[in-house]
């Protein structure tokens, strides 16, 4: 498993509106059961949710999402079966929403 990997979201309840989870655990944390995640939700599902900064508009597969930092959050590593992507060219982004929501900076 690497950070900022993609993996299709292994909720069948939630996946119409988050249907990818991003992996941001990084590679050092990596002898414990779960991982730490984002969703990444459709923005069709969320513009009202979208705030600068903290919930980034983002493209992936020629689609809109929303990085929904405020749902961060832990799930078992044998939940996330093989990653279908990688958003590491987002990686600033990422840690900069993070970062805004743990500082406000």
């Amino acid at each position: 498993m690497a950070q900022f990997d993609v993996y299709i979201n292994p909720s069948k309840k939630s996946r119409e509106a988050y249907p990818y989870i991003i992996d941001i655990q990084n590679a050092l944390i990596s002898d414990i059961a779960t991982r730490i995640v984002l969703p990444l939700g459709k923005l069709s599902h969320f513009r009202n949710e979208k705030m600068n900064g903290l919930t980034q508009a983002i493209e992936y597969e020629n689609e809109q999402f929303i990085l929904l930092t405020p749902q961060i959050s832990s799930m078992p590593a044998n939940l996330l079966k093989s990653p279908v992507g990688s958003v590491e060219s987002l990686r600033d982004e990422i840690i900069a929403a993070i970062d805004f929501a743990i500082t406000g900076l």
